[in-house]
């Protein structure tokens, strides 16, 4: 049996969940010595692939969410605000996250973008443009970097990580695995925890 080394999060900047859940997740790796594999799941594609209209849902289930994650927020100290933007279209974000793996930068960048939109109200983040002072800040070539996200190779690997995710059964944003044990959502850290615990004394008995 392989030893456990890693975890996957499905994420999508878009996903207001995602944003908790890539915070929560990291003391879990940490304490574990664990590392955190991004996987971007584009839930645009897949919401329309399943005819799936988020801003649908009736308005007393949105304006409960939104007192919700204002108690996650409040009870976990993030400086979590709902974006004045919302929707917003994230293939360019969720391209330019692998094309940062060109720079070792992967994790460094989406956590740069999640909170620019989730805590700074800047949804400028869906253009390139809007990308730039956290490119700089990264310390990357801004051409090159726009060049390997528009490139047909970051485009494929997308479509190919959406789509492994839908073939593993992911549904939404954020989706952790640990091995192959799915956990959705932000409030199934406790599960993912134990499972870690579960499949380590596993291989330890191995």
């Amino acid at each position: 049996m392989n030893r456990l080394s890693s975890i996957e999060l499905y994420w999508d900047v878009g996903s207001t969940n995602s944003y908790f859940a890539l915070k929560l997740i990291k003391p879990i790796v940490e304490r574990h010595g664990l590392a955190l594999r991004l996987r971007p799941f584009n839930l645009g594609y897949v919401f329309r692939a399943r005819n799936y209209v988020l801003m649908d849902e009736p308005p007393e289930k949105i304006a409960n969410r939104k007192v919700d994650l204002r108690r996650w927020a409040d009870k976990y100290g993030f400086a979590f605000r709902f974006p004045s933007v919302f929707p917003i279209k994230s293939s360019k974000a969720l391209r330019a996250s692998i094309a940062m793996r060109q720079w070792d930068l992967e994790n460094a960048f989406v956590d740069a973008v999640m909170d620019a939109y989730w805590e700074d109200d800047d949804a400028s983040i869906v253009d390139y443009a809007g990308m730039r002072a956290i490119v700089d800040r990264l310390g990357v070539d801004f051409e090159r970097f726009v060049a390997l996200s528009e490139s047909e190779g970051t485009t494929r690997e997308l479509a190919a990580s959406t789509d492994d995710g839908m073939k593993r059964g992911v549904f939404g944003a954020p989706t952790i695995f640990v091995g192959d044990e799915m956990f959705w959502g932000k409030d199934r850290m406790e599960f993912v925890e134990d499972e870690i615990v579960r499949q380590r004394a596993s291989i330890n008995r191995a």
